[in-house]
């Protein structure tokens, strides 16, 4: 069994309050969340987290989304000798669905019909991931972005037939996906959306702002190192206000610094780089995250961290920050949710 508990900087060093949150950008159905993934919802409800949704990125995992979705449901109803209503200790998991850039050779016209027709019955809260990425040399070949773009283009279709926002997976691609996105007819001022896990500058992030996408901040803003991203989340918000920020833990993949833990006699940097090498963005489909351990694996209780360093990062108190940064994923989501008091 996977156990991240005893080893969670969360544990050892106490947030000094408990805001109400929603994490934005999930991958909870993981097998990697398996053995203790009820556990970890009640550790995330505890640390504030209300709502989190599960992002999707290949089709042969869209039905998992569903029955995590469904699992969590069922922990709201379960029962045990000390409570007869337990409705109040989990978050509530929403489904995006999206078939991710990063493996555009998975994916086949027939995944693009498929998924169609499942955002048409079964009416997810967004599209996504989706997007343009060139990480890899393979990846910028002409016949392998060219399909990138036309994946792109399908799925904003699906959106905006369908009236949902989107959440970009954008890397080493940002002037091309904003060009792709000024031409389409995709409105994010109207259908909302979440540039997810902002990677670019200081002008791409007032870019994608300027769109009506809101910035999605994950555990990397922790990390002092991280300075460009840094830069560019200060200037979107010296531009456009806070309101251009939505929180995202991403997990497993982001971990906030101050989470990490060394195991054996690994360093820290050692453990930020295997993070990067961990992402599902960089990995076999087939081998989702098996070799993150319980010590290092991020979990949706981590993402009052998140809140924390960007707190620090804008020279802004939480009980500010917090209650915007939830009208701001409601705003991206095109929801109400009622943030509790």
């Amino acid at each position: 069994m996977i156990h991240t508990d005893s080893h969670s900087a969360l544990n050892h060093t106490p947030l000094p309050a408990i805001y109400p949150l929603i994490d934005t950008h999930t991958h909870f159905d993981a097998p990697v969340f398996d053995n203790d993934r009820q556990s970890q919802a009640q550790q995330a409800y505890a640390q504030g987290v209300r709502h989190l949704v599960l992002v999707g990125y290949l089709q042969r995992y869209f039905s998992r989304l569903y029955e995590t979705q469904q699992a969590i449901e069922q922990m709201h109803l379960s029962k045990d000798k000390d409570r007869t209503d337990r409705r109040d200790v989990y978050p509530v998991a929403h489904i995006a669905l999206g078939l991710h850039p990063f493996y555009i050779e998975h994916h086949t016209d027939a995944h693009l019909s498929s998924m169609a027709q499942m955002v048409q019955e079964q009416r997810p809260l967004a599209i996504g991931e989706i997007g343009l990425d060139t990480y890899t040399d393979a990846m910028k070949q002409p016949e392998v972005f060219a399909k990138q773009e036309r994946f792109f283009k399908a799925q904003l279709d699906i959106a905006v037939r369908h009236k949902l926002p989107v959440m970009l997976h954008i890397r080493k691609a940002h002037a091309e996906a904003l060009a792709l996105l000024k031409a389409h007819s995709y409105d994010a001022h109207k259908l909302g959306g979440i540039a997810h896990s902002f990677s670019g500058g200081e002008q791409e992030a007032k870019a994608f702002v300027k769109l009506g996408f809101k910035l999605g901040v994950t555990g990397q803003i922790t990390n002092h190192n991280a300075k460009k991203l840094r830069r560019a989340i200060k200037a979107a918000v010296d531009s456009y206000g806070i309101e251009c920020l939505v929180l995202e833990t991403d997990c497993p993949d982001m971990m906030p610094i101050m989470c990490k833990k060394a195991v054996d006699n690994q360093s820290t940097s050692q453990l930020d780089s295997q993070s990067a090498n961990q992402s599902a963005t960089g990995q076999s489909p087939d081998n989702e995250w098996q070799s993150t351990d319980g010590h290092n694996r991020n979990v949706p209780a981590n993402l009052p961290w998140v809140l924390k360093g960007l707190s620090e990062l804008l020279e802004v108190e939480p009980k500010v920050l917090a209650p915007q940064l939830w009208q701001n994923s409601c705003n991206a989501l095109q929801t109400s949710w009622l943030c509790p008091t």
